[in-house]
């Protein structure tokens, strides 16, 4: 590992990329524990102030994958927003997901608790506010849940054991490193279609060119709300397009559609998170809130070809609101989850 730190740790000038082959030697001294405290440390620090290369990350992301359990899902879209968590936005993905599903799209979340730097309301704080501990839920129930529903929710570091090993380092760091961002791209159903939320707009060809490389056939990378995957009602969208080996830039634009609405400031919690989910499952959120879920949702059928366009999707997905097909689906698996996860 010395060796390895040398290379990345000169500094801004002095440093150099790691070949995929170095670091996939890296991925493996940190995952194994054959690297001390002190040297993964040192690394990831090394390498946030380098920048992580593509081949870098890649390799990180393969060591991680030969870890996880997977359960593969056909047709599937996988969507991935910061594990860090949101502050001062509505985390329109995971009503999304429940409609996505009412529309035969098998859709997966995934998450942990939160982790720095943003230390915001995550995927599992809204899901507990909801009743359901899915952190706590057996991989058996997660997966009879979503063979019953089509929505899979992931617990990523119980499904990555060597995460979890390493969220203690990752908390005394305090910074963001490269398992941020491979954690997101990990895909535990093998999906072909994703939608990946960044952050910085530096990165953006970064992780399309990324998603392609790891065989994603069609997705859409997002400069989304707070990083995430969510498009915004209030404004423009900057997004990729990734189809068939390809990128383009395509600005997602809610006026075009007629869904352009201010979104109020707003102090979030765990439990507001929860009810307004509910209550746009129910049809009765505010037109900021459902207009979120309808956009995202129609833009997730159109890249995942259940739709022919984003118009389609926006009908497709106000119909599974209206005729209470989104919310049956959010009933049945929250049955299926809850005697385990109460346990």
């Amino acid at each position: 590992m010395i060796s390895l730190l040398k290379e990345v740790g000169r500094g801004k000038r002095g440093a150099r990329d790691l070949t995929y082959e170095e670091a996939a030697q890296a991925a493996e001294l940190i995952l194994t524990g054959a690297a001390t405290q002190a040297q993964i440390g040192a690394f990831l620090v090394a390498e946030r102030i380098k920048m992580e290369s593509p081949d870098e990350i890649k390799a990180f992301i393969h060591a991680l994958r030969q870890r996880i359990s997977t359960y593969p899902m056909a047709g599937s879209i996988d969507c991935a927003g910061p594990y860090d968590g949101r502050t001062r936005t509505f985390i329109a993905t995971l009503p999304t997901a429940f409609v996505l599903a009412a529309c035969g799209l098998p859709t997966t979340l995934h998450g942990s608790p939160s982790m720095p730097p943003k230390w915001g309301i995550t995927l599992s704080d809204v899901l507990t506010a909801m009743g359901v501990n899915a952190l706590e839920a057996s991989r058996e129930a997660l997966v009879s849940a979503a063979a019953r529903t089509g929505f899979l929710f992931t617990p990523t570091e119980s499904w990555c054991e060597p995460l979890g090993e390493l969220r203690e380092i990752r908390k005394e760091l305090g910074l963001r490193t490269v398992f941020n961002t491979a954690e997101k791209l990990l895909r535990f159903t093998e999906a072909p279609y994703m939608a990946v939320g960044v952050f910085h707009g530096t990165v953006f060809e970064k992780i399309t060119n990324l998603l392609i490389e790891l065989g994603v056939s069609r997705g859409i990378v997002v400069q989304g709300m707070e990083g995430s995957e969510d498009l915004g009602v209030d404004k423009r969208t900057r997004t990729y397009l990734i189809q068939d080996g390809a990128s383009e830039l395509f600005i997602v634009d809610p006026e075009i559609y007629e869904l352009m609405v201010e979104v109020p400031a707003q102090e979030w919690t765990a439990e507001l998170q929860a009810e307004t989910t509910l209550s746009v499952l129910r049809g009765d959120a505010s037109l900021p809130y459902l207009n979120m879920v309808l956009l995202n949702s129609a833009v997730r059928l159109w890249i995942s070809q259940k739709a022919g366009s984003i118009e389609e999707g926006i009908y497709m997905a106000r119909h599974a609101i209206e005729q209470g097909a989104a919310l049956q689906k959010y009933t049945e698996w929250t049955e299926a989850i809850k005697p385990v996860s109460a346990t």
